[in-house]
């Protein structure tokens, strides 16, 4: 099986990232209008990229203070980018480190910034969408990370 792994470093607080992640709210907050429900007892998220795509599904597996991992539980039209994703895991590792120093924007050397490990686990290696999705994925890491460093201390 093949993966898409992205590593993205924050400036803002890790409270602030894992909220943004963990709740259907927190997400509607940087990427898209998220719904929240119980399924067979299971938490799950939801999204509606479009008609084309259908309801994206993720079960939510666990969401402790430093990881959100979701297993993606809907089908859609094989078109459909998102019908690589069905059976698929997404992780998000949180953590805190200092500073690499002041390159591409980060703040100076030694100060401390939330990195997120970024993995979706699970790809079939010959999908068509597997390039597709890890693009689409890096620029939804990068709107996360505009988010949270806009609003570092606003609750979720």
């Amino acid at each position: 099986m093949a993966a898409i792994h992205h590593q993205i470093w924050i400036d803002a607080p890790l409270a602030t990232v894992h909220a943004g992640l963990a709740t259907a709210g927190g997400l509607g907050r940087w990427w898209i209008p998220h719904a929240s429900s119980v399924i067979d007892g299971a938490s799950v998220l939801s999204h509606n990229p479009g008609p084309a795509h259908g309801v994206v599904a993720m079960q939510v597996l666990d969401a402790p203070e430093r990881c959100v991992r979701w297993e993606v539980i809907s089908r859609h039209p094989a078109q459909s980018p998102a019908s690589a994703w069905t059976g698929t895991e997404i992780r998000f590792e949180l953590s805190r480190r200092a500073s690499p120093g002041a390159w591409r924007g980060l703040p100076h050397e030694g100060e401390p910034m939330t990195v997120v490990e970024f993995h979706h686990l699970g790809w079939n290696p010959d999908s068509e969408f597997l390039g597709f999705c890890s693009q689409a994925w890096a620029e939804t890491l990068v709107m996360l990370r505009r988010w949270a460093e806009s609003h570092p201390e606003l609750p979720v």
